[in-house]
């Protein structure tokens, strides 16, 4: 018996020995945009009213 406990000790400690590598915050994050830029978003014309109304 003490050879089958001796086995799974020396695997058990080869798996669960050490910690694993040390992660760095910057690797964790990935930054990408919400959405995708929308260019009819800024194409209003404050003054567009001016022309169709007041001509």
């Amino acid at each position: 018996m003490p050879a089958v406990r001796d086995a799974a000790e020396t695997a058990r400690r080869r798996r669960f020995g050490r910690l694993p590598e040390r992660v760095r915050p910057e690797d964790t994050v990935e930054e990408h945009p919400a959405t995708a830029p929308d260019p009819a978003r800024w194409a209003y014309d404050a003054d567009e009213w001016l022309v169709r109304y007041c001509a």
